[in-house]
């Protein structure tokens, strides 16, 4: 296998016999062949296009698919035939609505193998081929693995905007139209540099989309104080991004007497106001970020239902007690297809409760971009009259490396006359810290999760706005941490937005190459982080 998608790849270069992940050679194998499958869904669905043949099924079949083989989604085999077989179909219906046969590329007649492990076999193959016809321009195969990590960000974002109903035919055009350049071997490194940064603007698209179906859909988020002690009572935890399954969650668990608590990722969901105030019984937040849940998960009394993204391998102390959705998947664990979650509220009566309610700790969540500009008069004047001197955005992906001890230490040393935005679950490094106030104005705020990026770029252009500057001439400083393939796309619509002097860490991608990175520092003066203290002075000079 080789796998480099995300940051705490081995040796910093590729997982070449077992994912850090937990994902297996085998699972490996055959998310490449259903990429592999996918690419030949996007030229025919690409050339359909052109005939005004459009697939709502193959559209968002697409986005959940890709989104599968992100980081700690899937590590179910028998999800991943059942998606490559799927593909195919969905790639030949489509074939047999065009007027003109398709010559040319082979993906497009691609027939797989029936059992296990002829797909594995075809997986392998199929990883090897590609690698192989890439190997004689590094740079260019650098680029491919940027768009193919990219793709499954959006893809992400756009799996969760279509659960509530949002779409944009752009966008799908987009992806199978990247997904079909995979095979194009005419297309040089401008190409392909241009191609990311077309990404990054479609995953602007996409973060637009996914606000407007959760601001729609629960109102835009307020601050709102999230209590991080349990309550005494029966328990529900639920993990990941998902808002739809959260408010299902709550809907069935009403009057049961049943205390929900997020996990991760959905402590933002506690400031939209149409779950926070209809749902009392959407009690607070337990534990932090995603890489500590076999420890929280275990001392967890409850049910745990993961929505989204941020499995981690379950330990059998708890490995019962986890339910997954949508395209999250483990072997042996119990996979919800739809929406009823009887069984969980079945479990949760039947387990321990948490037996008292322990000594109130609270944070504050729901700093999105209505909130902030609601206030955006106050941050103005402390700006022009001095009493806010620079302002931090310190967010994005953590993980497991020592190394990400930074970022806490950076927000921690941060001076009292600054401020700190966060977002994503980089934020449980230091979430709980007390900074206190400027003229009311909360040093610390939480934005929301990892596609409220789009907040904090909306907060940000404004802020330009009023000052009637570009937005690299703000006193603003972006300290990013990465962890797998989102904060990719996110990466690229900040660099598509021609936002400079980033700083990103607590490595740099194992697939980005050294010429690709110089590229990216000439023109965007992208840079690795480097000490809490010469980062600091670095941005306050």
């Amino acid at each position: 296998m080789f796998c480099s998608q995300c940051e705490q790849t081995a040796s910093e270069q590729g997982c070449l016999k077992w994912g850090a992940c937990g994902k297996s050679p085998d699972v490996d194998a055959l998310q490449d062949l259903l990429l592999h499958c996918l690419r030949g869904l996007g030229e025919v669905a690409t050339i359909a296009r052109q005939y005004g043949i459009l697939s709502f099924e193959a559209n968002t079949f697409t986005c959940e698919a890709l989104f599968s083989t992100l980081t700690n989604v899937n590590f179910d085999a028998e999800d991943f035939i059942h998606y490559i077989h799927k593909t195919v179909q969905l790639r030949d219906n489509l074939r047999a609505l065009l007027p003109q046969p398709i010559t040319g590329s082979p993906l497009c007649w691609l027939s797989v193998g029936e059992t296990k492990e002829e797909l594995i076999q075809q997986g392998k193959n199929s990883e090897f081929d590609f690698i192989s016809q890439s190997a004689s321009n590094v740079d260019i195969f650098s680029l491919k693995l940027t768009v193919i990590y990219g793709l499954k960000g959006i893809a992400a974002y756009g799996y969760h905007a279509q659960e509530l109903g949002h779409h944009d035919e752009r966008v799908y055009a987009f992806c199978h139209e990247a997904l079909a350049a995979l095979s194009n071997a005419d297309l040089t490194l401008d190409d392909w540099v241009n191609i990311a940064l077309k990404l990054g603007e479609v995953n602007l698209r996409v973060m637009e989309l996914l606000d407007a179906a959760n601001t729609e859909t629960y109102g835009h988020p307020v601050p709102t104080t999230v209590a991080l002690n349990p309550h005494a009572g029966k328990a529900i935890l639920v993990s990941g991004h998902d808002l739809k399954d959260l408010e299902e969650l709550l809907k069935q668990t009403e009057n049961t007497g049943i205390y929900v608590y997020t996990h991760g990722e959905l402590l933002p969901a506690h400031g939209y106001p149409k779950l926070k105030q209809k749902y009392p019984h959407l009690y607070g937040h337990y534990g932090t970020a995603w890489q500590n849940q076999t420890r929280e998960f275990a001392d967890f009394p409850g049910p745990i239902v993961m929505t989204t993204n941020c499995l981690m391998p379950p330990h059998q102390t708890y490995k019962n007690r986890v339910f997954t959705c949508g395209p999250v998947g483990w072997p042996d664990v119990t996979h919800l297809s739809s929406r009823d979650f009887t069984a969980v509220i079945k479990m949760a009566l039947e387990l321990p409760r948490f037996t008292e309610t322990q000594e109130p700790r609270q944070v504050m969540t729901g700093f999105a971009r209505n909130a902030v500009l609601n206030v955006a008069d106050e941050v103005i004047n402390a700006v022009k009259t001095g009493k806010i001197r620079h302002f931090f955005l310190v967010g994005g992906c953590d993980g497991a490396k020592p190394g990400r001890s930074y970022y806490s230490e950076f927000v921690e040393k941060v001076p009292q006359d600054c401020v700190v935005l966060t977002l994503a679950c980089g934020k449980f490094r230091f979430f709980d810290q007390e900074l206190g106030e400027i003229n009311g104005i909360p040093r610390l705020m939480d934005v929301g999760q990892c596609n409220d990026a789009y907040s904090a770029i909306q907060i940000a252009l404004a802020l330009a706005n009023a000052f009637n500057v570009d937005v690299n001439e703000l006193p603003l400083s972006m300290i990013l941490s990465w962890y797998e393939q989102k904060a990719v796309s996110i990466l690229l619509t900040l660099l598509y937005l021609g936002i400079k002097d980033i700083r990103l860490g607590p490595t740099l991608p194992a697939f980005i190459s050294p010429n690709v990175f110089q590229l990216l520092q000439r023109q965007y003066n992208l840079q690795p982080i480097t000490t809490p203290d010469a980062d600091l002075a670095a941005c306050l000079a």
